[in-house]
This record gives structure tokens, sequence and C-alpha cells, in this order.
């Protein structure tokens, strides 16, 4: 089970999938002229945590297994940009079922690689898929908007006072995206979020923007990145600069290799390390670890997860039966170097099923089914 699924979104030629090879360390087709079928690249990526080291140092497992991040690279025909509506249904389909949203954007200049619209412009880039899927969102409001008109003639009382809750907050977040603001951006109350889950709205999902530049354009990475940032950040957005052709071939690198030209290139942070924290981030994941001489663990959670939906996370049996959590957090074990220590400290506690897990916390689950 994967903690987050990810899609990767971009005009053509922006180098999405050279990002997403980036993250995957995969291989799909990258060429300039590559086919453009809409079936979409899938791949995982290992989310490094120096934690589950510490922790498979610790216990010398048989397995060691950390959390896994899928990454979507969902194609967009040549055609499909430039005029409303132009998305295929397969492509919003895709789109519909991640967690977040990577947005590639384009700021490299090659002469092999023609932009579609002849002329870099980020920004132009940036609007033109902003636009396409506020329209996505837009048609479909309309739709049930409909739909709700249609059922006041046969609903009773109570059908129709929920109808018309529903149809007063559609009508405000149809005025909200006309007016270019995403879902995302809105202070919805827990009820209005509740009203509209099961839409699959793609401007309510979290948003980060990555400007892929070229290597000619490295020393200028931090000033275009806060000037992304002044324009593209938020509770639920973010945006970030990278050279998605030099990271592609960095993974074909080993670590020592890949950290010196890093180093070399002043660049601290790998961009698969970085894209995975901007993402956990803005989707509010944290990790919590299972951990003995079977298997270390890494589980992604949502944070203010509760034990029992935790549990839930390992097995729905576990869930069901819960009766406590023996928790630890990983900086208590490892300040006292083993667990028996841990345990004669009285660091090891017990929690009940409604205890908040934190980020870090090395829990056994007891049950019984």
């Amino acid at each position: 089970m994967f903690g987050m699924e990810i899609g990767i979104i971009g005009i053509p030629k922006s180098g999405k999938t050279t990002i997403f090879n980036a993250l995957t360390k995969g291989n799909a087709e990258t060429a300039a002229y590559a086919p453009s079928g809409l079936q979409p690249n899938i791949g995982v990526a290992k989310v490094e945590d120096g934690r589950v080291r510490t922790l498979s140092e610790m216990y010398k497992p048989e397995k060691t297994t950390p959390a896994e991040v899928k990454y979507i690279d969902i194609a967009v025909a040549p055609g499909d940009t430039g005029k409303k509506g132009s998305f295929s249904g397969q492509f919003l389909t895709y789109l519909g079922r991640v967690d977040a949203i990577i947005h590639v954007v384009r700021a490299f200049d090659d002469e092999n690689v023609p932009h579609p619209e002849i002329k870099i412009d980020p920004e132009r880039d940036i609007n033109t898929i902003n636009l396409e899927l506020a329209f996505s969102d837009l048609v479909t409001i309309e739709r049930r908007l409909k739909r709700i008109e249609e059922s006041f003639k046969s609903a009773n009382q109570q059908e129709r006072e929920k109808n018309a809750k529903e149809q007063a907050l559609l009508l405000k977040i149809k005025e909200e995206l006309e007016n270019e603001h995403p879902i995302r951006e809105l202070q919805l109350t827990d009820e209005e979020k509740q009203l509209i889950r099961n839409y699959s709205f793609l401007t309510i999902k979290p948003l980060l923007i990555l400007l892929n530049i070229g290597e000619n354009q490295l020393k200028q990475a931090d000033t275009l990145e806060k000037d992304l940032l002044a324009r593209h950040s938020g509770q639920y957005s973010n945006a970030a600069v990278l050279c998605g052709k030099l990271e592609m071939e960095l993974t074909q690198l080993n670590n020592e290799e890949a950290a010196e030209f890093r180093k070399d290139l002043n660049i601290t942070e790998a961009a698969l390390d970085r894209v995975i924290r901007l993402s956990y981030a803005l989707l509010g994941q944290i990790s919590f670890f299972t951990s003995g001489e079977d298997e270390v663990k890494a589980w992604t959670i949502s944070n203010n997860t509760t034990a029992s939906k935790a549990a839930g996370k390992i097995h729905s049996d576990i869930e069901r039966g819960f009766i406590r959590a023996e928790v630890i957090s990983f900086q208590d074990l490892i300040d006292s170097g083993n667990m028996t220590v841990a345990k004669k400290k009285g660091l090891l506690r017990l929690e009940g099923k409604d205890y908040i897990v934190k980020d870090g916390d090395i829990i056994n689950f007891l049950f019984n089914v």
C-alpha cells in the first residue's frame, strides 16, 4: 500500500517525463518526439529516511521496508492545451485519482525541443494548466447543479434542505473558480468539505509547481525559486526549481558519485528527496515505524491520525481487534541505546485507540480478533 499517489502533469515538451525518471530512477521514453499516447508512466520511489536506516542497524532485521510514493506521469496530447475543455476525459480520470499534483513547468531553452508555443514563458504555462483544471471543476459543478435543480421537484423536506446547502456551496465555489481562485485556497468548514468530498475536484488537490531549468541556469536557481514562491506558494501549494535533465542523469550514478557532483554544483539535496519532503508537507503526511528482528518498516499516515486508524494501515484486523499500543518516540529509543534501557527509563508508553500518532513514533500494536 502506497503512502501517496502523485500525478505529474505539464504541457508537452516541459520535461515532465524527465522529472518522472529523476524521481523514480526510471527510464521512460523522453525523446523530443516520443509517442504521445495517453497511457501514463507509473513508477515508485523509496522514501529516503535516516530513521529507517538507524532502526535497521539497531535491530538487524531480515527485511527493511521504507515508505513508498507512487508517481504517475500523465500524458497530455500535443494539441490538448490552449483552449478550454481540451483535456481528454481519460487524462482527467487519471488525475482525479491522485492525492496531489506536480505541475512541471518549462524554463529551459533547447532548440532541439521546440516549445509548443514557440516562446518560453513559465507564467503563461502555469496559467494555462490552472485554467484547464478550473474549467474541469466548473463542468463538474454545472452538472451537479443541474441535477440538484431537477431533484427539488420530487425531494422531501429533509432532502430539499440538504440539497439547498449543497447548491449554495457549489454556487459559492463556482464564483471563486470563475475569479481564478482554486478550491484549495478557499476557507471551507468541515461540513462544507464533507459535502464535496466525493467530487474529486482537481483544484482542491495540493499542488507542487516544479520549474524545470537548464544546466546553464543553475546559478540563477535560488533567485528563480524565490520569485516563483512569491507568486505560487500557499497552505496547499508550493514551488521549487530543479534541473530535470541533470537530476535524471545523476540517478544513473552511485550515491557517492552523485553526491560529489551535487556538491560541485552547489545542489544541497537530491530532487527525489526534496520533492518527497515537499509533498509530505503539502499533504500533511507523517511516518511511524514498526520494528523488530523480522522487519523494520515505515508507514505513511495523515497528521492527527489516531492509533486505531494507524493500526488499520497495517491490517484491518489489527484495527478491529485493537487493545492498546506500545509507543516510544524514535529519539527516546536512540537516546536510550536500546529498548531494554528505554523500558527501564519508563519511556515505552501504553496508549489507547484515541492516541494521536506523532511523526517518528515506533509502535507495537496489541490486538485480539
